[in-house]
């Protein structure tokens, strides 16, 4: 097992010479005995041969150190400069330094060999000391120098424990160093580390494709399972050396799954995958926010109303001495939900370890405790479900410093770690110890108190446990070799089978959309995004002439029915032209006062909106893409919700309104048709909502009910008759007031009851409201068709003429109102209004642009889905690939 050392003999690290001054070989050769006496005295020679084994691989382990140490010296070398190597180099060709370049190397080949030799003899022994059995009973007293043997060589054993612990953090000082000089740049070549991150992306990418986690993800990680608080996270810790987790007493701490990749690197540091901070491990108050931030984390996956969560939290940790490899804890396994848990907590802790440990390729981490009864452990039936066969799963027992002293029977224990007391199999067994309880003892104290426990536990001295199967340190060597392995043997066919699944989506694509390109939800996103901002923009083309049309019109549409009923109407029954000047200012003034400024800016607010939402949902013909359609209305309504119009645009119209309000004089002839115009048309739409509310009154005429074959309600009936009645009473005084006497109401009901029709006061109200608003229009127009030829009394202010258009006038000055409030409305329109509008579309579809969500829920269809499935699978075919690559690279 030693390689040749010819190639090395001009470089030699010095601490490879200062190890023989730790050992004492001449000792450990006078502690061996002879073969002879082995034979005489072994009453248990079996346990002397285990122990021998374990010696053995103390040496091996050193080896392999030895060599990580030269090697690490010598790409050390190559990396420094003369004046900073740390290396001694001697010249080839001397002889008067051989036997210091033997060194403690040499030492160590003969040590082994000896031991080796000891080995051969001790078997040949065991031959001899079958036939002479009885004479060993007589030499009971003889045992004391056996049990001086045992104890001799488990000293030797624990003295090269140490000298190995010494080599590799030696060995650990020299790798950080080799980093450190390849953080700054002094040497460019490809480190181990890269290959872990680059396999940590390719998860990442693999659980946002998949987020059901089904059987498509076949690539190895190392699963963390076991029963709530049987020390999954120390054990965790201990790999990852150092206190990362959210620690609680007894309660559940662990509520979503957390992906830690463990990689090498200079400094000691973790950082979230979607975050660019790093959290310096060796700083208590680092290890503290680190602490949090995981905390609320798993706070904000775990939904309303649960208590756990599947959504995966990404960790890297990287460090010098770690070793590189991904595991993911999840939430311990529970059997009874308590107060405060959401009902199915149980069966989704369950649904979520089983799909984790459903993946063929990944290892099992059975974390089991080992100071309680092994009859509670429910993992382990769990485990045995998913890994029958115990092919990928390896099996650690924490807690052993309590169960040692609890547990009545120290064979038990032993039991565990052979596998023969759990109906479970595994690769390996493994006792670990991670503290004594106090969370906050320190990753190095809790070492030393696993180390110190093994050295001293009856456990080990009586052989009950392999040297190879205790401490975290062998724990974590086991596992990432097992992971590694894995990941060898399946890396390949699964980036086989995501190649095949690329060609089945693009042959798809090509089927269905053989004339789109394949834009996924964001490049989508991006040309909705600049389709929005051009139409926003074309709203600052529209025609100043378009925008005053459309708010003249709006606005009188929503004044109309005050101007006429409570301004119009009112002034028009009093007897004489001062009288309804005076009406009409008094209210035109209360109403721009109180009501009209506001009218206004929601007319102009509301023609905006219509504007922007018609040039939003147009179609644009052959270029239009209905894909685009949700996510357009979306930031329509979305701004449309944050704008407002500017404050200070009431004020400002109401000083302009009541100045519009205010001017009588009409200028010329074009004016004054124009106002009455204006008012036939006021009057008119009135006139026929009115014919149309007496219709609805009184039932369809003869000619409807003939030619269509309808009849008239009883009720219809007696409003019939009620107007017809009414009616009379106009034609006999055409110059009647708006209001009914209480007498006429007598008299009108007695003469409908003298024919038969039984009616009611109000019902005779109603009726007149209705005939006497008609006759007041039809009057209203003949007089507004006498006005044309007016202009020219008005300008003599209706001196000498019997003619008044006072109503013309007032007609004349909303008409004026209405077009300068709609180019003032226009002009804020146009200067302040728009450009805001654009500005909050911008911060709308940032907003959206940020939230993932809402893209995947306004950007929806089988196109879409299809291209993000093309796209996801092309990312995660091209990692694997570079990291096939750089795994064959490395290999």
């Amino acid at each position: 097992m030693i390689p040749d050392l010819s190639d090395y003999k001009w470089i030699v690290p010095d601490i490879v010479w200062e190890i023989d001054e730790y050992i004492d070989l001449e000792k450990i050769r006078k502690a061996l005995p002879d073969s002879e006496d082995l034979a005489k005295l072994a009453p248990d020679f079996d346990k002397i041969v285990e122990s021998l084994s374990l010696l053995k691989d103390f040496f091996t382990t050193g080896h392999k150190l030895v060599s990580e140490v030269i090697e690490a010296s010598d790409l050390l070398l190559l990396l420094g400069s003369p004046g900073e190597t740390a290396f001694r180099a001697t010249d080839a060709g001397s002889e008067s330094d051989k036997p210091y370049r033997k060194g403690l190397l040499g030492e160590l080949i003969l040590l082994q060999q000896q031991i080796q030799e000891h080995e051969e003899e001790a078997r040949r022994a065991a031959g001899q000391y079958s036939t002479s059995h009885a004479q060993q009973k007589r030499k009971v007293s003889d045992k004391e120098k056996i049990d001086q043997l045992q104890e001799e060589l488990l000293h030797t054993q624990l003295k090269y424990q140490r000298i190995l612990e010494r080599l590799e953090k030696e060995n650990k000082e020299l790798r950080k160093l080799v980093l450190q000089k390849d953080d700054k740049g002094i040497h460019h070549r490809k480190l181990k580390k890269s290959l872990i991150d680059m396999y940590s992306e390719v998860l990442d990418v693999l659980s946002d494709y998949d987020a059901s986690y089904n059987t498509q993800d076949h690539l190895p990680r190392v699963v963390v399972v076991g029963d709530q608080s049987a020390g999954k996270t120390s054990v965790l810790e201990m790999i990852a050396q150092a206190r990362i987790f959210p620690r609680g007493s007894g309660e559940m701490m662990t509520r979503s799954p957390v992906k830690v990749t463990l990689s090498e690197g200079p400094h000691h540091v973790a950082l979230f995958k979607d975050s660019s901070r790093e959290f310096d491990l060796t700083k208590e108050e680092d290890l503290a926010a680190l602490r949090h931030e995981i905390e609320l984390r798993m706070r904000k996956n775990v939904k309303e109303g649960c208590t756990v969560s599947p959504e995966t939290i990404s960790l890297n940790v990287k460090g010098p001495g770690l070793q590189r490899m991904v595991l993911v804890d999840l939430p311990g396994v529970i059997n009874t939900v308590t107060s405060g848990m959401a009902p199915d907590t149980k069966e989704t802790i369950f649904s979520i370890s089983k799909a984790y440990m459903q993946n063929p390729n990944a290892i099992i981490l059975c974390i089991q405790d080992g100071s309680v009864d092994a009859e509670r452990s429910i993992v382990t039936d769990l485990v045995s479900q998913m890994d029958p066969h115990g092919r990928r799963t390896i099996f650690v027992l924490t807690k052993v410093d309590l169960a040692e002293k609890n547990v009545a029977s120290p064979s038990r224990i032993q039991q565990i770690i052979e596998g023969k007391l759990f109906p479970m199999k595994a690769l390996g067994y493994f006792a670990v110890v991670t503290g004594k309880g106090n969370s906050s003892e320190s990753i190095e104290a809790i070492r030393d108190y696993e180390e110190e426990f093994f050295q001293n536990s009856k456990l080990l001295k009586t052989s009950m446990l392999k040297a190879h199967q205790v401490t975290t340190r062998n724990l974590s060597l086991a596992v990432s070799d097992c992971f590694w392995k894995m990941v060898r043997e399946s890396v390949e066919q699964q980036a086989d089978s995501f190649k095949a699944t690329r060609f089945n989506l693009e042959t798809e694509w090509k089927n269905n959309y053989p004339r789109l390109r394949e834009l996924d939800r964001n490049e989508l996103f991006e040309k909705a995004k600049n389709e929005i901002l051009d139409e926003v923009i074309s709203l600052s083309q529209v025609t100043p002439k378009h925008w005053e049309e459309i708010l003249q019109q709006s606005l009188w549409e929503r004044v109309s029915t005050h101007v006429i009923e409570n301004i119009y109407l009112p002034a028009a029954q009093t007897m004489n032209s001062g009288t309804f000047n005076t009406t009409v200012d008094i209210k035109l003034k209360q109403w721009t006062d109180k009501q009209l400024p506001n009218k206004a800016v929601e007319v102009a607010w509301e023609t905006l909106q219509e504007e922007f939402s018609r040039f939003m949902t147009e179609p644009k013909g052959k270029e239009h893409d209905d894909i685009f359609d949700k996510l357009k209305e979306a930031v329509k309504e979305e701004t449309i919700k944050r704008h407002k119009w500017n404050d200070f645009a009431e004020d400002s119209l109401r000083v302009i309104q009541h100045n519009a309000l205010e001017d009588r004089s009409i200028s010329d002839k074009q004016q004054w048709d124009a106002a009455i115009y204006f008012m036939e048309e006021a009057l008119q739409a009135r006139l026929k909502d009115t014919e149309n509310a007496i219709e609805n009154m009184v039932g369809p005429d003869w000619k409807k009910r003939w030619l269509y074959w309808k009849n008239r309600t009883q009720e219809q009936c007696v409003h019939n008759e009620t107007k017809n009645e009414l009616e009379k009473m106009l034609k006999c005084n055409e110059e009647h007031p708006a209001y009914l006497a209480s007498d006429e109401i007598t008299t009108v009901r007695k003469n409908l009851e003298s024919r038969g029709v039984e009616v009611d006061p109000s019902l005779i109200k109603d009726t007149w409201h209705q005939v006497y608003r008609r006759h007041f229009l039809k009057t209203a127009l003949n007089h507004c068709n006498l006005c044309r030829r007016g202009f020219y009394y008005y300008q003599r202010h209706f001196v000498d003429s019997e003619l008044e258009c006072n109503d013309v006038v007032l007609f004349w000055r909303i008409q004026r109102m209405l077009a300068i409030t709609a180019n003032t409305l226009r002009q804020q329109l146009t200067n302040t209004e728009v450009r805001r509008l654009e500005k909050n579309v911008k911060e709308v579809l940032e907003d959206f642009a940020e939230d993932s969500e809402k893209k995947v829920k306004l950007l929806t269809g089988k196109r879409v889905q299809l291209a993000e499935d093309l796209k996801k699978v092309r990312e995660i075919q091209e990692k694997l690939d570079a990291f096939i690559e750089a795994l064959h690279q490395e290999k």
